[in-house]
């Protein structure tokens, strides 16, 4: 086998440089592609995350609002029954000052 001839090889250098650096980038666009990935599993894990505190903080909200709404309606009834003692106090009072 004859080695090539200069131009032949020069051609066929160039070529090789070619797709070296066409390899390269190759290499180099895979990585970014990878890297991307792991940032959207990432940012998809975060956003699992968030969503079950979100759930658990409405859990929470809604057990407060419904203790609120039990304490709010305790207060009335008490103060329904004091308002009512009260009165009977100053029946009371009235009649013993007769």
């Amino acid at each position: 086998m004859n080695p090539p001839a200069g131009g032949e090889a020069s051609t066929l250098e160039g070529a090789l440089r070619r797709f070296e650096g066409a390899v390269e980038a190759l290499e180099a666009a895979i990585e970014r592609r990878l890297e991307v990935e792991r940032q959207e599993a990432a940012l998809a894990q975060q956003l699992h995350v968030l969503g079950a505190d979100r759930s658990r903080l409405a859990d929470a909200l809604d057990g407060a609002q419904a203790r609120a709404e039990r304490l709010e309606s305790a207060n009335d009834e008490v103060a329904r029954r004091l308002g009512s003692a009260m009165e009977t106090i100053r029946a009371v009072l009235a009649a013993h000052e007769r």
